[in-house]
């Protein structure tokens, strides 16, 4: 008589962290924030499944600060670009001109090498260590292709990705956000958007894993993919730009207006409890003043109702099932006292309050039948970080001429010019 396979149990968690400028002046400080992540995820691992971990959106975006310590106290984050785009002149310079980017987008693309590189590292080492399945959360990554043994840059090209690994550290895969919020687009950190059509599905132990980054997982067509090749569970890294209890209008629609609490009642929650195939949905939202940044939320890890029955929500919102854990936000009250709160807390309010988050780490204990979507093929971008994370290929360093240095000129239109895109709120 043939076994029957045995269903899929694994346990999903989201962590919660708080950021800070300083936690990426260096390499040191940014593997020493990553790291504490999964200290805090470490109590909440099960011994007996496999684990699956997932971090927040952008959480590789303020790698740019990186051996420049006084960007990260220069107090906004327009002051820290045009400060660090001079500082990097003779590698960003020459990207802007060849490549016909912004300023900010040739910044970020000069510095890509380095800090791909440490990214990828610093979260390959810690799925090993740890033994979990790992959402690295998001970062701004170049496209890249195998050349031998080298790794070509496409030129132009820089995504919000989120990158997916084994136990051992291997790539399982990557996907890129779609939907791009105001501040991720050619006014702000200029982004560049994925496509609709790359967006795959990646059967694992702990799931059949597509993953919705921030805005993404508000969209239809976005879940509608996903669903369509059979995702059952949705991933969604965070990085709200908002005081949590404050009011604001997501794109497409920037005219209706709501409690951002009840805005993302839209997103996972919705996709987990009135989807096709999609089971369970994790999302994990970074916290912390960064620079002049605001950034809050509570994390989730949402289901079918008849999964999670107990009544609760976010704050501002009304009790309904569909929770199977939910992060407390760090005060309870009436809606104007919920504001005036996250007005405190809020980058620059002076208040004593001021940037008193909450961090935490959730988990449930998931179960899916045994049986798994197709794989789908790698593609020459997932190859090619793929033989990066195994040794087997590298990517080169940023190279410049000596007459690059003095363009003074050059460089005070480009300070101009960062000044003119670079917005305040780069939000998931």
């Amino acid at each position: 008589m043939t076994a029957q396979p045995s269903a899929r149990a694994f346990r999903a968690i989201a962590v919660q962290p708080q950021w800070s400028a300083a936690d990426f002046t260096s390499a040191q400080a940014f593997r020493a924030w990553m790291r504490s992540q999964l200290e805090m995820a470490r109590p909440h691992l099960a011994p007996d499944r496999p684990n699956l971990v997932v971090l927040t959106e952008l959480n590789g975006l303020p790698l740019v600060l990186r051996g420049v310590p006084l960007a990260a106290r220069v107090g906004t984050f327009e002051r820290a670009a045009a400060l660090l785009f001079l500082r990097h002149l003779p590698r960003a310079l020459p990207v802007l001109l060849r490549e016909r980017v912004s300023a900010i987008r040739a910044l970020q693309l000069a510095l890509s090498a380095e800090n791909t590189r440490l990214y990828l590292e610093t979260c390959r080492d810690l799925a090993r260590e740890y033994g979990v399945y790992l959402c690295c959360g998001s970062a701004p990554i170049p496209r890249y292709r195998l050349e031998g043994d080298r790794l070509v840059r496409a030129p132009g090209v820089l995504h919000n990705e989120a990158v997916l690994l084994d136990p051992g550290g291997s790539l399982i895969g990557v996907t890129d956000k779609v939907h791009l919020t105001p501040a991720e687009e050619g006014d702000g950190v200029d982004l560049t958007p994925g496509p609709l059509e790359e967006l795959r599905v990646f059967p694992t132990p702990v799931g059949d894993l597509g993953v919705g980054i921030s805005l993404d997982a508000f969209r239809a067509d976005v879940i509608g993919r996903l669903e369509a090749q059979g995702c059952t569970v949705l991933l969604q890294p965070d990085a709200n730009g908002a005081p949590w209890t404050a009011k604001e209008g997501l794109p497409p629609d920037p005219a209706d207006i709501r409690d951002q609490p009840v805005a993302w009642l839209a997103s996972s929650w919705q996709a987990s409890t009135g989807g096709r195939s999609i089971r369970y949905a994790v999302n994990p939202m970074v916290v912390g003043n960064l620079l002049n940044l605001t950034f809050d939320g509570q994390s989730a890890i949402t289901g079918r109702v008849q999964d999670a029955p107990e009544p609760r929500s976010y704050v501002l919102t009304t009790p309904r099932s569909g929770f199977l854990a939910l992060l407390p936000w760090v005060a309870e009250g009436d809606a104007e006292q919920l504001r005036e709160l996250g007005r405190q807390r809020a980058a620059g309010s002076g208040h004593a309050r001021e940037n008193e988050y909450r961090t935490g780490v959730l988990h449930a204990d998931l179960t899916l039948p045994p049986e798994t979507v197709p794989a789908p093929p790698r593609t020459p971008h997932e190859k090619a970080l793929a033989a990066l994370l195994t040794g087997g290929a590298a990517l080169p360093r940023s190279r410049f001429s000596g007459w690059q240095r003095p363009a003074a000129v050059l460089a005070l239109l480009a300070l101009g010019w960062v000044g003119r895109r670079v917005r305040r709120r780069p939000e998931g």
